[in-house]
């Protein structure tokens, strides 16, 4: 059968399949056994006949959306907790990931203009960062204290702005993907231009080492949640700019609630950040292994839980499918 064939007739039946799992909690289970029976059964078939076709990727989304509201309809809640922290968040980076590569290069990219910037002009760092900051640490790097900016509060009340800063960050970042996918590539281009920036002045002031490693401290979680809610921000736009075969409405929707699961799961990340940043960095006598312990640990989680550990679940499901 012809793939335009197959599509025509039984395009109506899928999109009343969508209706109907948007409402699964309303359903009987019988109903949506027989559902999922009958799309599984077009699934096997799409996957025979038209392996790389978007239709198949459309149907194995529908599939494991209705798979996950049977299971989440049986759960407890303490399960669904876990479950959302474990499966939802790493899934949704994992359907997100082309939007998420592309934030990380478009941060690395403003990242090194902020650098060649300030390379050509040494008062650049004054546009980006305004006097009264240059002037401030160009003070801190003369007295043998770069990075005392982060000593500048007490621990808790610090902790506390800086948390709720990076939150109202990330958030921003996210909810500019209302107006197109531009806008939240456009607010990272601006933070990768002043962290490029912000890194060579310190570089021309002979003292770039010890203020990277205070800085990736806490920056290491607090840069990659950055990228990762403006990376949510881009799926946003992507999905009513380019809605596939779904409604424009519908793809809005979708991409949203994806989008707003990233940066959920982004809040501990950025607690964690601003706790090492208000308890730790402004410790700069701590020993070097320390320091640099901080930095893989950081790393290593972010690696692991926004890559190694959603292309697992996506191999996972993916076998499970092909069984089914």
């Amino acid at each position: 059968m012809r793939e335009a064939v197959f599509i025509k007739q039984n395009l109506r039946k899928w999109k009343e399949y969508e209706q109907v799992i948007d409402s699964a909690e309303d359903e009987s289970p019988d109903r949506l056994a027989d559902i999922y029976t009958d799309l599984t059964a077009d699934l096997a078939f799409a996957q025979t006949q038209y392996p790389k076709s978007r239709v198949t990727e459309y149907l194995n989304g529908l599939a494991l959306l209705l798979h996950n509201s049977i299971y989440d309809g049986r759960r407890e809640k303490w399960s669904r907790i876990k479950d959302f922290w474990l499966y939802e968040v790493p899934r949704a980076v994992y359907d997100s990931r082309k939007a998420l590569w592309i934030s990380l290069v478009v941060f690395l990219v403003s990242t090194a203009m902020g650098v060649i910037s300030q390379l050509g002009d040494s008062d650049f760092a004054r546009v980006i960062l305004g006097d009264y900051y240059v002037d401030m640490t160009i003070r801190n790097i003369q007295s043998g204290h770069p990075t005392d900016v982060y000593n500048t509060q007490s621990q808790m009340p610090m902790f506390l702005s800086i948390a709720y800063n990076n939150i109202m960050v990330s958030f921003n970042g996210f909810v500019l993907g209302i107006f197109t996918s531009l806008m939240p590539g456009y607010y990272l281009f601006a933070n990768g231009i002043m962290f490029g920036c912000f890194s060579f002045f310190f570089y021309e002031y002979g003292v770039f080492g010890e203020s990277l490693l205070t800085v990736m401290q806490h920056g290491t979680l607090e840069l990659s949640a950055i990228v990762i809610a403006c990376g949510a921000g881009i799926t946003m736009g992507n999905s009513w700019l380019f809605p596939g075969t779904y409604s424009r409405m519908r793809a809005f929707l979708m991409g949203a609630k994806r989008g707003m699961k990233i940066v959920i799961g982004l809040v501990p990340v950025f607690l964690v950040a601003a706790f090492i940043e208000g308890f730790f960095t402004r410790e700069t006598g701590l020993p070097i292994a320390i320091r640099i312990a901080v930095v893989v640990i950081s790393a290593a989680y972010i690696i692991g839980y926004f890559i190694v550990w959603p292309a697992i679940l996506h191999r996972r499901s993916t076998k499970k499918t092909e069984q089914l």
